[in-house]
C-alpha cells in the first residue's frame, strides 16, 4: 500500500486487498456485526456505494468486516474513522465526501436522528447473563411495583428474552425499545408489549394512544398508561456507566434507579447526587446570566436540525442585548477553548450524550442549549426537568417554549447569584448613541459608559498580537541564498573539537 498519494482522489479511491487479513479470534464476526443484516440492507436498497463507520474500539474489526461483504455484495465500500466529533454519532459529511449512498454505523450509538442519508445502525450483540439479570431484577422489585426497563444499546438484542420471562410476574413492567434514526421500530415492528400490532389492527398511532401515553427519549419509545406517570415508575437500567445513564439520570430525575452491568455481573441502586448535580448545572445558567460575549460551538454536523437550533441560540442571544459568535472546532479540549479569552461562556450544540460538558477543566463554562434557554428565555422556567436533547426545543417539539411577544427584550437589571453585583439584560430603547471611529458607546442608566462590541474583529484588534501579517507590497524583494548544508548536529560550515570543518 503506497504511504502517500498525489492526488486527493487517488486517496479516496484506493483499492486496498483484505483476504490477507485474518479474524481476530475474541468475536464472531457474522454474529457480532451482523453482517447477514448488512447485506440484506445493501441489496434490498441496490446501494452503490455504502460507507461503514466504526469507532476506535471496533476498527481492529474493520477490514474483516469489508472482507465479508465485499464477497456478497457489488457496492463500493468505503470505511469511516477519527471522526471529528462524537463516534456515536453517524458522519454523514465524511461519508458524502466519498458520494456514499448509505452508511452502516457499529458501535455505540447516540441514536440521534440525521437527515442526509439512510442509515443502519448496527450496535454489536454484547454477552449477557440472562439467569443472573433476572435474579437481581427480582431481588430489587416486588410484583405490584411499577418498573420500566432501559438497556444500553448494544444489549438491546435481550430485550424480548427478558420481558418474556418477567411479564406474568409483573403485571406493571414496562420495556423500552431502541428506533431507528428514521423513527421507525428495529425490523419494522413495534415490539413494546402494550402496543403490539396484527394485520387488522388500525394505524399505530391510533392504537397506542388509545392505550397510554408514548414517550420518546434519546431513540427509545415506550407506552405508559394514561392515569401514570413517568415519575410513578422505578427505573432499572441495564448497562455499564455511561453518558446514556447520566442524561437518564437527568432526565427522569424524580425517578429511583437500579442498575445491572453484564460486563461485571454487579448490580446495585444508583446513587448519583441529582440534586446536586442540578444545582451544579444551575450555577451555569447563572454564569451564562453574567456572560456579554457567548460563544456557539457547533459539537456536531450530523445531528437533524442543528442549523435550526443554532439559528435559535443566535436570535435568542441578540434578543437580549448579548453578542455571540459560532465557532466549529471538532472535538473540544482545553487548548482549542482557551484561544478565545474574550468568550466569557460556550453553548455546545451536540448531540445528547455529548453535551454534558464537566467543564472545570476549562477557562470558560460551557452550557448545553436548554440552559441556555433558561437563561435568556424569560418564558421558560426553571422546574427541575432538563433536557439534553436540543431539537426538542424547536418549534414544533413537546418542549418548545416561545418567546415573549417583544421582538428585543427591554433593559432590566437584577442581582448576580454569583458574583453578587448589579448586571444588566436586554436592550435600552433610549439609549444614547455616539458615533467616534465606527463604535458604539452606550450610556446605562447607572452613568457608566460599557463598549458595544459591533464589529467581529473589533476584538482582534484589541490584541497585541494579532497572527502573521503578510505586509504585502511593504518588503523589499530580495534574492534567493543557500542555507546551511548538513545535519542540525554539525553543519558544513561548522568546526569540529579539532578545528576541522564537517565534511
Amino acid at each position: 500500500m503506497d504511504a502517500f498519494f498525489s492526488k486527493a482522489e487517488d486517496a479516496i479511491g484506493k483499492e486496498v486487498d483484505f483476504s490477507g487479513c485474518s479474524e481476530p479470534p475474541t468475536v464472531n464476526i457474522e454474529e457480532y456485526f451482523e453482517v447477514k443484516r448488512c447485506v440484506e440492507f445493501i441489496i434490498k436498497n441496490n446501494f452503490k456505494c455504502v460507507a461503514l463507520q466504526f469507532p476506535d474500539s471496533l476498527l481492529a474489526y474493520a477490514s474483516s468486516v469489508v472482507h465479508l461483504l465485499k464477497n456478497r455484495t457489488n457496492s463500493k465500500l468505503y470505511i469511516l474513522a477519527d471522526t471529528s466529533y462524537g463516534s456515536c454519532c453517524v458522519d454523514e459529511i465524511a461519508a458524502q465526501h466519498a458520494n456514499a449512498d448509505a452508511i452502516i454505523h457499529f458501535g455505540r450509538s447516540c441514536l440521534s436522528a440525521t437527515g442526509r442519508l439512510p442509515i443502519l445502525l448496527i450496535f454489536g450483540c454484547q454477552p449477557i447473563d440472562f439467569d443472573l439479570c433476572e435474579r437481581s431484577f427480582r431481588e430489587f422489585f416486588t410484583e405490584d411495583q411499577s418498573v420500566l426497563i432501559l438497556c444500553d444499546v448494544v444489549y438491546n438484542h435481550l430485550s424480548d428474552d427478558l420481558a418474556s420471562r418477567l411479564q406474568n410476574d409483573y403485571a406493571n413492567l414496562v420495556v423500552s425499545r431502541i428506533n431507528q434514526p428514521s423513527g421507525e421500530c428495529i425490523d419494522n415492528r413495534c415490539k413494546t408489549s402494550q402496543c403490539e400490532q396484527t394485520e387488522d389492527s388500525p394505524s399505530d398511532e391510533e392504537s397506542i394512544s388509545s392505550i397510554g401515553t408514548v414517550y420518546q427519549q434519546f431513540g427509545r419509545s415506550f407506552v405508559l398508561p394514561k392515569e401514570k406517570d413517568i415519575s410513578n415508575y422505578i427505573v432499572f437500567y441495564i448497562g455499564g456507566e455511561s453518558t446514556t445513564l447520566t442524561n437518564f439520570l437527568m432526565t427522569f430525575n424524580k425517578c429511583k434507579f437500579y442498575s445491572f452491568d453484564p460486563a461485571t455481573n454487579l448490580s446495585r441502586r444508583e446513587t448519583l447526587d441529582v440534586n446536586r448535580a442540578l444545582m451544579k448545572r444551575y450555577y451555569m445558567i447563572e454564569k451564562a446570566k453574567d456572560a456579554n460575549v457567548i460563544g456557539i460551538v457547533a459539537g456536531t454536523l450530523g445531528v437533524k436540525d442543528y442549523l435550526s437550533v443554532i439559528s435559535r441560540l443566535k436570535a435568542l442571544i441578540k434578543r437580549v442585548g448579548k453578542k455571540s459568535y459560532t465557532f466549529v472546532m471538532g472535538k473540544l479540549n482545553v487548548p482549542k477553548m482557551a484561544n478565545f479569552t474574550e468568550v466569557d461562556v460556550y453553548v455546545l450544540v451536540a448531540c445528547p450524550e455529548n453535551s454534558l460538558i464537566d467543564s472545570k477543566e476549562f477557562y470558560r463554562p460551557i452550557i448545553t442549549p436548554f440552559e441556555m434557554e433558561i437563561a435568556f428565555n424569560e418564558a421558560r422556567e426553571w422546574n427541575g426537568t432538563y433536557i439534553t436533547d436540543f431539537r426538542k426545543l424547536l418549534p414544533g417539539a413537546d418542549d418548545h417554549v416561545a418567546y415573549g411577544s417583544d421582538d428585543m427584550v427591554k433593559l432590566k437589571t437584577d442581582i448576580s447569584l454569583v458574583t453578587g453585583s448589579v448586571r444588566m439584560m436586554g436592550v435600552d430603547e433610549e439609549e444614547e448613541l455616539v458615533d467616534s471611529n465606527n463604535a458604539l458607546i452606550k450610556r446605562d442608566h447607572a452613568l457608566a459608559l460599557s463598549n458595544v462590541h459591533v464589529n467581529p474583529g473589533q476584538f482582534l484588534a484589541q490584541r497585541s498580537w494579532q497572527g502573521l501579517q503578510p505586509k504585502l507590497g511593504e518588503t523589499d524583494v530580495v534574492l534567493a541564498v543557500q542555507g546551511r548544508k548538513g545535519i542540525a548536529a554539525s553543519y558544513s560550515h561548522e568546526t569540529d573539537g579539532d578545528g576541522k570543518y564537517s565534511s
